[in-house]
């Protein structure tokens, strides 16, 4: 990626419904050129799509935690059953990997402590893989 991709890059991440017009204008591109830039950076898996940000309070999402998993043990059937079963749940907006003290990091957003507790015991309890699942609640966003 050069400095045009980059600038388009930057542009799309503020607005991703902007015209192609104006992100030409914006970055000073034609818009012909700038098109086919967007394109190549599509192309190239570079963008992988264009989404909505939601406000999570506006639509009734006022809970958000942090949950560290740890794994009863690393047997990789187990292991792909919790990635499968995650990957369901639209409460989970990110699962990370990592190393230290829990296996997995879980970013979760629900209604309330009501929904979060269902969330715990009827789903997250009863991947056979989850050993163990500490909790942090987040107290205000700094940065999204």
């Amino acid at each position: 990626m050069d400095d045009i991709d980059q600038k388009l890059v930057n542009a799309l991440r503020r607005d991703s419904r902007i015209s192609n017009a104006d992100l030409a204008a914006q970055v000073g591109l034609s818009p012909s050129s700038c098109w086919r830039r967007t394109r190549a950076l599509e192309e190239s898996g570079a963008i992988r799509r264009y989404t909505v940000e939601l406000d999570d309070a506006a639509v009734g999402l006022g809970f958000k935690a942090f949950v560290h998993v740890q794994m009863t043990r690393h047997d990789q059937g187990l292991v792909k059953e919790f990635i499968r079963m995650i990957g369901t749940k639209e409460e989970v907006r990110a699962c990370y990997a990592t190393t230290g003290a829990s296996d997995y990091h879980l970013h979760v957003v629900c209604r309330d402590l009501e929904a979060y507790n269902r969330f715990l015991e009827d789903f997250l309890f009863r991947i056979p893989a989850v050993a163990s699942a500490q909790t942090n609640l987040v107290l205000r966003t700094v940065k999204d």
